[in-house]
């Protein structure tokens, strides 16, 4: 399927979603003969409990309840008979809302090959292989026959976009660098108090790593691991030579996956020199 005709799918999976985000609805059985609704280039008629309706194609309805963005629902309405009645689920919500904020690229969410990574200190990490550069390039090799990125690398970059996403550091909508925010209650005054324990937790891991890492190598990490940009991508936009984006990325990997295994054995800190009494 091309982007475009993914594109008109997500439209017509938002309007319906957005239908019944408002109130379970019912197959106007009325409208819908049997004979009809089971052709299916027969559009079917819902109508909602307020009276509002709404002409579905049957192929985008079994799509809808195939992808788990719609379920059949029992109908608790006022609307007479027996007739089969659809919902909106928590994931069909969530869709519309990611739609909604990203409308370029949010469909493909829809479409990902997720696996779950374990991290020691903070759990499970859930990743896209589908959609992460790192993912392709977890599978090239090198001049030498082995692969061109350790397990190590991948894991660390994986790592940070997790506690990237965990942080809500991505750009909200309109592309301001302010960073998505929930939990906001009515009169308050904005900024980290609005952060959850494990959102602000994440943040500072985030920047912790870039300290770590240095400017040289952390945009490239950012732009990669973050933001999910193409190498080529990331060499038009910071005028870099063609094919140098991938060694930076590796040094910058291998700078980050020794952040992440903290200091070396051997290697004591200082000591911490006790408070001054007051």
């Amino acid at each position: 399927m091309q982007s475009s005709d993914l594109m008109r799918l997500r439209n017509s999976l938002a309007g319906l979603i957005g239908y019944l985000a408002r109130g379970p609805a019912l197959v106007d059985q009325a409208e819908n003969p049997q004979r009809a609704a089971s052709a299916s280039s027969v559009n079917l008629e819902l109508i909602r409990d307020d009276g509002a309706r709404r002409k579905v194609d049957p192929r985008l309805l079994r799509a809808a309840l195939g992808h788990g963005l719609i379920a059949a629902a029992s109908s608790r309405t006022s609307l007479p008979g027996e007739e089969q009645a659809y919902a909106a689920t928590p994931e069909g919500l969530a869709a519309l809302r990611r739609w909604l904020a990203d409308p370029q690229t949010a469909f493909q969410d829809q479409h990902r090959r997720l696996a779950t990574a374990s991290d020691p200190e903070h759990g499970s990490i859930i990743i896209n292989g589908n959609e992460s550069p790192l993912a392709a390039l977890a599978r090239i090799k090198g001049r030498d026959g082995g692969l061109f990125l350790e397990p190590s690398q991948v894991e660390a970059g994986e790592r940070l976009r997790a506690d990237f996403t965990r942080g809500q550091m991505q750009p909200s909508l309109g592309q301001s660098w302010e960073p998505v925010r929930y939990g906001r209650r009515s009169g308050a005054t904005g900024g980290a108090a609005e952060l959850g324990e494990a959102a602000l937790s994440a943040r500072l891991r985030v920047e912790a790593a870039m300290d770590a890492v240095g400017p040289e190598l952390s945009g490239v990490l950012l732009d990669v691991c973050c933001f999910l940009k193409g190498l080529a991508v990331v060499e038009r936009e910071r005028q870099w030579p063609a094919r140098s984006a991938k060694l930076m990325l590796r040094t910058a990997l291998a700078a980050l996956a020794r952040h992440y295994a903290g200091p070396r054995r051997g290697f004591s800190l200082p000591p911490v020199p006790p408070p001054h009494a007051p």
